[in-house]
């Protein structure tokens, strides 16, 4: 399975979970230290911190079709403009039309190419944008065994599609 692993504090207390973030380098943050530190006679007091690994799971994808282009925030902007471009001016095999899509904080990203790409051919292309949400699922894992089980923690994040085409020729 293929994911992204951040990994985090957690502190059980009896009202829920209270998230305590490590920053990069795997000390507690300035915001962090105040929460960890919390004041005699609470519950979250008399519990002890477990560990735990946050693996976000990959969300799922559209079917992949070779003129589905799915932008992120680590690849350059204009490799994947460049990208976008290629598949459309392909000598004989050009695609009519390209699918951008973007999750999260890509979603700009992906309206950002769009609106380059428009204005890259003059006006002769058109868009169609649709958002949606979609939910991803994390796992909490102890790190230690005996901690505990493995934990599934549900989330939304919102995503965005944008059909890129040229519009038929009347």
């Amino acid at each position: 399975m293929r994911c992204h692993t951040e990994i985090f504090r957690f502190m059980r207390t009896a009202g829920g979970t209270l998230v305590l973030e490590l920053n990069a380098t795997g000390q507690m943050s300035e915001t962090s230290d105040k929460v960890s530190q919390p004041q005699a006679g609470t519950a979250a007091a008399d519990m002890d911190p477990v560990e735990f690994t946050l693996r976000k799971r990959l969300p799922r994808k559209l079917p992949r079709r070779r003129n589905d282009v799915y932008v992120n925030m680590k690849t350059d902007f204009r490799a994947q403009l460049a990208r976008c471009q290629k598949l459309l001016d392909a000598a004989g095999s050009g695609h009519r039309e390209i699918y951008i899509h973007g999750l999260g904080l890509a979603i700009s990203r992906a309206i950002n190419i769009a609106l380059q790409l428009q204005a890259c051919s003059q006006g002769a292309l058109q868009l169609a944008a649709n958002t949606s949400t979609v939910e991803l699922v994390d796992d909490l894992e102890p790190d230690d065994p005996d901690e505990g089980e493995v934990l599934t923690r549900t989330r939304n994040n919102s995503a965005i599609h944008i059909k890129v085409f040229y519009p038929d020729p009347k």
